[in-house]
């Protein structure tokens, strides 16, 4: 499975209610979204029909967070959760709006990916889903910071190992999707500070000259799960339930288990 069926068959099995998408490109994986959406590129070129109630955003990710009020399309125009909040108060996610779905495929350098996943989560609950792309480079070339071949992931699959490291209370899935792989995170923590507050130090320590360090293990994908046992895991309705309701991040304590049973 590709990353584009990935992402199609994840929109289907988590049914998110709405989607963020940073590194737009052509838009086909935006063509997926069925949902109030925000994408972010610099310099999109958009080929693709899009289906969706659409905020597109020509500028760099970390402009886009530093503005004011970001997702303010999420809770204006057709967003369904007006009407929503009048039938059922609790399927309302309250105050600011809360991304459920974010597809980060933005800049192909670490610290990049790291400032993307520290905003995105920062606008998240424990019961978002937020899915990193080409995390699982091939070979070492792949992998480098200065590009030279087609295929190129540069060295974002270094997020995984920070996330791992400094962050435990995360969920972090790697997934052999083609043809350079996925991670999926769950649990997000809005009120997290490890990642903002080490940042300088991390990109201290993990930045280095090419040719990068690539662990075997990411190389072989010695721990990635296939796509369809994750798509089809048992999990799936507890956590929409708990999302769809609100519930707290004490309820992650007991889905968590499940989730991991999987990885």
């Amino acid at each position: 499975m590709d990353r584009h069926g990935f992402l199609r068959r994840l929109h289907q099995v988590y049914r998110p209610r709405n989607y963020l998408e940073i590194g737009v490109n052509d838009g086909r994986s935006l063509a997926l979204s069925r949902v109030p959406s925000v994408a972010i590129d610099p310099a999109f070129k958009v080929v693709k029909s899009i289906s969706c109630d659409v905020h597109l955003v020509k500028a760099t990710s970390d402009s886009f967070f530093a503005r004011k009020d970001p997702l303010l399309h999420l809770r204006t125009g057709r967003n369904p959760f007006r009407a929503l909040a009048r039938r059922d108060p609790l399927a309302v996610l309250g105050g600011d709006p809360k991304l459920e779905l974010s597809f980060i495929d933005g800049m192909h350098l670490f610290e990049f990916a790291l400032r993307d996943f520290i905003n995105v989560e920062r606008h998240s609950r424990w019961s978002s889903v937020i899915v990193f792309d080409d995390m699982l480079p091939r070979n070492v070339d792949e992998a480098a910071r200065d590009r030279h071949t087609g295929a190129w992931t540069g060295d974002v699959f270094k997020v995984a190992q920070v996330l791992r490291r400094l962050r435990p209370d995360l969920v972090v899935v790697e997934v052999d999707t083609s043809p350079t792989g996925v991670v999926v995170v769950f649990g997000a923590d809005p009120d997290s500070k490890v990642l903002p507050e080490r940042y300088d130090d991390i990109e201290k320590e993990y930045i280095k000259p090419d040719p990068q360090e690539v662990p075997d293990e990411v190389l072989l994908r010695k721990n990635a799960v296939q796509p369809e046992a994750l798509l089809d895991a048992p999990f799936w309705p507890a956590l929409i339930r708990a999302r769809n309701l609100n519930r707290g991040r004490s309820a992650f304590t007991a889905l968590r288990g499940r989730i991991e049973e999987v990885s």
